[in-house]
């Protein structure tokens, strides 16, 4: 096989790539790294929509419910739970690899939430404290991902 100039200017190229993931960004000289929180704050998170999809799943398999409720129940919680039980997981996938596309598909989950919640409450629950508590995970998250981005500039 011949090689030729332009490979080590791809490989450099390659090197010089910015990852979707962000752990795989190069490493600032700050002394807070916002984006090493983010990480974290972002697995703290899929630990949670873990939680939230599995119990939506539990719901489908009649774990916390006696069998068959699930299926007697309308076609539009039927629909809404699984869509919760699908979305809740991808999006906690995404949250652990702390990857661009796991804070959007959070961020696409939680504002169905709470938008179902608003004018649905007899499909989704949406108390008062559930919307605090997602709307302050959004604004801390977007702070941080901000934060993040002004320190990789």
């Amino acid at each position: 096989m011949f090689r030729n100039g332009n490979q080590s200017t791809s490989a450099q190229a390659a090197r010089e790539y910015l990852s979707d993931r962000i752990e795989e960004r190069p490493v600032p000289t700050s002394i807070m790294r916002w984006s090493f929180v983010l990480t974290w704050f972002m697995r703290v998170l899929a630990i949670l929509w873990i939680m939230k999809g599995l119990s939506a799943w539990a719901v489908i398999l009649g774990i916390w419910t006696p069998v068959g409720q699930f299926e007697g129940r309308s076609t539009g919680y039927q629909a809404t739970i699984i869509y919760f039980a699908l979305i809740d997981l991808i999006a906690a996938v995404g949250l652990w690899m702390a990857s661009t596309w796991g804070g959007v598909m959070w961020l696409l989950a939680i504002m169905s939430h709470l938008i179902l919640a608003a004018f649905f409450p007899g499909i989704v629950s949406g108390g008062v404290m559930t919307v605090a508590f997602f709307l302050t995970l959004i604004a801390v998250y977007l702070g941080i991902s901000w934060l993040a981005a002004q320190e990789n500039r």
